[in-house]
């Protein structure tokens, strides 16, 4: 005959693992919005740098909307806004989104200008 230990030992025998199956939707949750904030940071230090070299070929001579293009990867020229006035060029791109068929209604930018322009 079992003790009472033995039958509370038999009884929680799969707990860990239906415990597990309900915290998993939020730990899916918790690291695709993780996910999402890295992104937007890349986005935003993308943006940055096409920022910086549109303003150094504007400050040559070159066309800043081409030289900011060209510093950007593919994915993120879609929807991609330049614009430069007084020395300084402003670089505005849509924030990615985790799930690749959405389309993202964020944008984030970033300005940049060279000193003494």
């Amino acid at each position: 005959m079992p003790t009472a230990t033995a039958q509370r030992t038999e009884s929680e025998r799969g707990q860990a693992a239906v415990e597990l199956l309900g915290a998993l939707p939020a730990l899916i949750l918790v690291a695709l919005a993780a996910w999402q904030l890295v992104l937007a940071g890349q986005a935003g230090w993308l943006a940055g740098n096409a920022a910086r070299v549109g303003a150094r070929a504007a400050a040559v001579g070159e066309n800043p909307q081409a030289a900011a293009r060209s510093a950007l990867p593919a994915h993120l020229r879609r929807g991609l806004r330049v614009s430069g006035r007084e020395g300084a060029v402003t670089v505005h791109v849509r924030v990615p989104i985790v799930m690749r068929g959405w389309g993202s209604p964020l944008r984030i930018g970033a300005t940049s200008g060279l000193p003494g322009r």
